[in-house]
């Protein structure tokens, strides 16, 4: 996958109709695996928006209900946790005020940037973020985390297009489809 281009309309739809069976099949299986993985999520999350896999996050609120965690990626999970008192974490701010955001000058924003340094691959060290959008998960009204797609690169044009107003609608939607799965993860 190249990433940072923008797929059709009707792409982006088959991948967030095939993420939500696959979302129905786990919450009827009622998380019976041990440790539920997000890496299919990811993987459809990142096909729908034309990024790669380490540019989606998703993040489930921690039992105190005190901080975000990392679910997915693989690579963040044992990293460390953003407090919902963060005023620099778009996460955070995503939580607290309960809507989506894009922001497309991520790059002079500031923002934490520990998360952005953790490698990608052995050795490989992401590009920083340049572009991001943010959508809470939540179970009618019950906040249980945030999804994340952003689009990384040295510079806002090595990163690719602008997110736009439609592609946080289908964020919307996947945050939604995702939080059936998000109940499972925590209860583990």
């Amino acid at each position: 996958m190249v990433g940072g281009g923008e797929l059709p309309l009707a792409t982006a739809i088959d991948h967030v109709a095939e993420l939500k069976k696959w979302v129905a099949e786990l919450a009827r299986r009622g998380g019976e695996e041990e440790g539920v993985r997000l890496n299919r999520a990811v993987e459809l999350i990142a096909a729908a928006f034309d990024v790669k896999l380490h540019e989606v996050a998703i993040l489930g609120l921690t039992r105190d209900g005190r901080s975000l965690r990392f679910l997915a990626p693989d690579a963040l999970r044992e990293v460390g946790q953003i407090p919902l008192s963060s005023g620099s974490a778009l996460a955070a701010k995503t939580m607290r005020e309960m809507r989506p955001e894009i922001v497309n000058h991520f790059h002079v924003v500031p923002h934490a940037t520990v998360f952005e340094g953790v490698p990608v691959a052995e050795a490989v060290r992401a590009d920083p973020i340049q572009k991001i959008m943010s959508s809470p998960i939540m179970m009618g009204n019950k906040p249980l985390g945030i999804v994340q797609v952003s689009r990384k690169g040295r510079s806002p044009v090595d990163a690719g297009p602008d997110f736009t107003p439609a592609q946080l609608r289908s964020l919307k939607s996947i945050a939604d489809a995702l939080a059936p799965c998000l109940a499972i993860c925590a209860k583990e």
